[in-house]
């Protein structure tokens, strides 16, 4: 794949993966006001991170990790990829099935498991009903995962990129149509749940058909092919535990406070907008372009597709930083405080997006630097750093929350998140030139710290100017668009003008 048209096809995905995460703001949004920060909120977010917690061992992370290069090897190679990914998506949905009946039955200890300080009052019972209706998710989005990689292997990137905007819109009309009946908001929200999971496979399974890659259920075998999946794909999943643990701890803690789950869960919210965007779009596209380069020698190549990713990853990213970090609380209180959501809520939130903000670029560094390993087939040394940064994670979480509170969990979170990234680039060293970020990209990324730090000026004098009018509830919307249009504008203006990035770049991408 060109760096031209690998660019296109991160703006594909991150085009569509920004619909999704609007309507997911547009769904949180709607939660934070009909549920509130309390009991019903904290359970849902509990509840639904059980079937996401597994999604990370299953889907994205550890499966994913291990199947898109030897899909992508084998489909470049013509050396049967249908037969071995219907043999993968068999075997994958074997595991999945029993993992469900499993999670079905033991439910409460799962519960106690992830979110301990829930024992003992009402939140942990509707947490155990709630986890068993969503839980079957877990089947429906793991598999179509499997297709998504197939689908991005073959280099057709917009179905599997616009699945996820299905959930968010079942979400957001299940949950409308119920407040505007009158009946509860919380069962319609859980239910919805796993049918959007149906309807995202559904999708998936269709575009992959239609695409010519017919893959259908077979009888489970185990094969060479899929013992060296199983041996890539467990530290990888080891690796996607890691993080889950992360998540968890902060969840641990957080269930110790009042209000403080839903708190995290909207913070989480922001700072994932430009992850999913920037981060994972780069991710998707890039791990099976250097499956293929490798795979043909072309380490030039190679560098040059993971010097251009993370050049427009850095520059859609850091900016995005600064922001969270500068005006966290115009953000905060204009997305979410309306209905339950009050403004002590709005306070804590914004206190953890300002830390979370910080840890952003490492987040998106993470989803450039692991594909170099992956593509390799390598996951064990991920799952190394992985448990590294577990540990800090852990203590940094649990020992500054007898000091600081559940706050302890989001800056945990972000040092972790940097330990991680500089474990990765240090493992880099043995794969020579081609885990090097080249000339360009050094001399860019430079002006792109620059051209952010002027931007965060300019946002903190145009907060203070438009302050009033942030606080009117009738304006604040139109406040925060100004203040998010005229920063944008400075940035990318100072960008040009000393040489950050070229307009003219992007806007081939773009056309392409």
């Amino acid at each position: 794949m060109k760096p031209t048209r690998l660019i296109s096809s991160v703006l594909t995905v991150g085009v569509w993966t920004l619909l999704s995460r609007v309507l997911g703001f547009v769904r949180d949004v709607i939660i934070a006001n009909l549920l509130g920060p309390g009991v019903l909120m904290d359970a849902y977010v509990a509840a639904f991170r059980l079937p996401n917690m597994f999604r990370r061992f299953f889907a994205e992370g550890a499966f994913n990790a291990a199947f898109v290069p030897m899909f992508s090897k084998r489909l470049e190679a013509d050396e049967d990829p249908i037969g071995f990914a219907r043999l993968a998506m068999s075997g994958l949905a074997l595991i999945l099935l029993v993992l469900t009946g499993l999670a079905m039955v033991f439910m409460p200890a799962l519960v106690w498991a992830t979110a301990e300080g829930f024992y003992g009052d009402e939140r942990f019972d509707i947490t155990v009903e709630f986890g068993r209706i969503t839980f079957p998710y877990i089947l429906f989005i793991s598999l179509a995962a499997l297709f998504s990689g197939v689908l991005n292997a073959a280099n057709r990137f917009a179905a599997a990129a616009a699945a996820p905007v299905l959930l968010n819109v079942m979400l957001v009309t299940a949950m409308s149509v119920a407040w505007l009946r009158g009946t509860p908001v919380a069962p319609a929200l859980i239910w919805t749940i796993p049918f959007a999971g149906m309807a995202q496979l559904v999708l998936v399974w269709v575009a992959a058909d239609r695409a010519g890659l017919r893959i259908r259920p077979v009888r489970p075998r185990w094969t060479p092919e899929m013992a060296q999946l199983v041996r890539i794909a467990i530290p990888a999943a080891l690796a996607g535990g890691v993080m889950q643990v992360n998540l968890l701890v902060g969840q641990l803690v957080a269930s110790n406070y009042d209000k403080a789950v839903s708190w995290l869960y909207a913070a989480d919210r922001l700072y994932q907008l430009p992850l999913g965007v920037v981060g994972i779009a780069v991710g998707i596209v890039l791990l099976p372009d250097l499956s293929r380069r490798l795979k043909a020698d072309d380490h030039i190549g190679a560098r040059e597709a993971l010097s251009r990713a993370g050049e427009i990853s850095l520059a859609l990213t850091i900016p995005s930083a600064v922001a969270l970090m500068v005006i966290p609380l115009p953000l905060v209180s204009t997305l979410f405080e309306r209905g339950a959501f009050g403004t002590d809520d709005t306070a804590a939130t914004a206190t953890a997006v300002a830390i979370y903000g910080l840890g952003l670029p490492a987040f998106v560094l993470q989803k450039i630097l692991q594909p170099l390993y992956f593509a390799r087939e390598d996951t064990k040394t991920p799952f190394r750093y992985a448990v590294v940064a577990m540990v800090i994670n852990a203590a940094v979480a649990i020992g500054l929350s007898y000091a600081i509170g559940w706050i302890a969990a989001a800056i945990a979170t972000t040092v972790a998140g940097w330990v991680m990234v500089w474990l990765l680039v240090r493992g880099t060293r043995p794969f020579g030139e081609v885990a090097r970020f080249d000339a360009r990209f050094r001399q860019r990324l430079w002006r792109i710290v620059l051209a952010s730090v002027l931007m965060g000026v300019v946002l903190w004098v145009l907060w203070m100017l438009l302050g009033p009018m942030l606080g009117i509830p009738g304006l604040r919307w139109i406040a925060l668009l100004v203040l998010i249009v005229l920063g944008s504008l400075s940035y990318f203006g100072i960008g040009q003008m000393i040489g950050a990035f070229r307009m003219s770049e992007l806007r081939a991408s773009l056309r392409r």
